[in-house]
Parts: C-alpha cells; sequence; structure tokens
C-alpha cells in the first residue's frame, strides 16, 4: 500500500481488515511498513535478516520490545536511545544519561529486574510521547510524582497537526548499534555523524505550543515507561 496516497492507503487497510474478518481466514500480511502491522495485525511478528525477533499484540510488542532492534523498529517516530549508567541513591535506584538524573520507580525497578545492574550500564529509551512538553497553558505536562524535567534547546520542529514533534540533543553518549542502525534505517556511519555531539531525541508537544528552533523549554520525562537494555547483548532487560 505505500505507492496510494494517503487517505486511499488507511482506506484500504480498512477494506483488506473488514475483508479479512467477512472471510473468517487467517491471513499472513507481510509489509516494511510498521504503521500498517500495528493497526491490521492481531498479532505482530517483528523479523531480523529473516529470524524472528518477537511475536505478540501490536500493543505488547510496542510497549515490551524485546530487544533494541524491536524498540527502534517499532514506532514512528522511534524510540529515544542512550547509554547510561544504573546508581543507587538513597535506598533506589536512578539511571544516569549525561547530565540527566532520572529516578527509576521502585515498580520499574522491581519489574524489570534492576537492583543487579547497580553500577552498570546500560541503554535507556524513552518513547516520545512520554517525553512530553508544557501545556499550551505553560503548565508542566504530568504533575505525576517522581516525573522528572530536563531543560532543553529545540533543535528543529515538525507540525503534525494533532501535535508538535520536538527535536533536541542531550549530552548522553549514542546507543550505536547495527540494530539501532537497521532499525531506524541508517548506516551506522549515518548514526555516528547524527549523534557526533550527543544523542538526539524528539519530544511531543501540545499543538499551539509555538516552540521553534532555538527555544529553551522543559520537557516532561514520564519515568513509569522508561525502557532498559543490556548493551552488549541488547536484550531487553526484566522482559
Amino acid at each position: 500500500l505505500s505507492n496510494l496516497d494517503a487517505q486511499l492507503r488507511v482506506h484500504m487497510r480498512g477494506e483488506i481488515e473488514a475483508l479479512q474478518k467477512r472471510l473468517g481466514v487467517t491471513t499472513l500480511y507481510v509489509t516494511h511498513d510498521q504503521i500498517e502491522a500495528m493497526t491490521m495485525g492481531d498479532r505482530v511478528a517483528v523479523l531480523r535478516s529473516g529470524e524472528l525477533q518477537q511475536i505478540g499484540t501490536p500493543t505488547e510488542v510496542y510497549d515490551r520490545p524485546v530487544n533494541l532492534f524491536v524498540a527502534g523498529f517499532m514506532g514512528s517516530p522511534p524510540m529515544n536511545l542512550a547509554r547510561g549508567t544504573i546508581e543507587p541513591s538513597n535506598g533506589a535506584l536512578v539511571v544516569r544519561a549525561g547530565s540527566a538524573s532520572l529516578p527509576i520507580p521502585a515498580d520499574v525497578a522491581r519489574e524489570r529486574k534492576l537492583e543487579p545492574w547497580a553500577g552498570r550500564p546500560v541503554v535507556v529509551g524513552i518513547r516520545p510521547e512520554d517525553l512530553e512538553g508544557p501545556r499550551e497553558d505553560g503548565a508542566p505536562a504530568s504533575d505525576i510524582a517522581g516525573d522528572v524535567t530536563l531543560e532543553v534547546v529545540i533543535d528543529r520542529v515538525e507540525a503534525l497537526g494533532a501535535n508538535l514533534l520536538g527535536f533536541f540533543t542531550v549530552d548522553a553518549p549514542p546507543a550505536t548499534s547495527e540494530a539501532v542502525a537497521e532499525a531506524t534505517g541508517g548506516g551506522l556511519e549515518e548514526v555516528a555523524l547524527i549523534t557526533r555531539e550527543g544523542t538526539p531525541f524528539c519530544a511531543t508537544f501540545e499543538p499551539r505550543s509555538a516552540i521553534r528552533v532555538g527555544d529553551r523549554v522543559e520537557v516532561t520525562v514520564d519515568t513509569r515507561h522508561l525502557h532498559f537494555f543490556d548493551p552488549d547483548t541488547e536484550t531487553a532487560l526484566g522482559v
């Protein structure tokens, strides 16, 4: 469906899904477009070089990716990924990524089995929708206890109508790997050039927040939705 215009593409997705349900047959649909897979599939199987990486419902694959490849491939824009270190702090755990220190909620640390990783490097991930800019009235995006704000400088803005995407750079080492490069569609050399001065991140903003390139703003990190990966094996922790 990739050669169709946007409106017809959405219409055809609906037609194919309705036809499959009417016929009541198991259907295998192969696509390189993860939006098609997420919207049309009851279960999604992600393959890399012919090898099955993960299979599950669209929500399972999106919310609990089993490795860096799936994390980078599922989602548009892709998950923000950077290198960091898990450290103990006042009886809890935090992840330090560059100058940022993000407290890890106790239930997340327990679920992801992070205690043995204290003092060890990890790859930390956060999706753009879990990294939000201030609301239109200037109030923080979230008032949930434990969420933290980061002060960033906007490098690029993309207007999508329903929201704005604000791109900025964090001073943490990038999660450069062959899996990340394949998932996001770039070669290792291209990834290295993009992340030379840090790691590019993306956050969502309300559509009328009027952010501009060069603005210094605060973004809120929903720490309940942090993801953690082993930098050596590239597998997700606690999955």
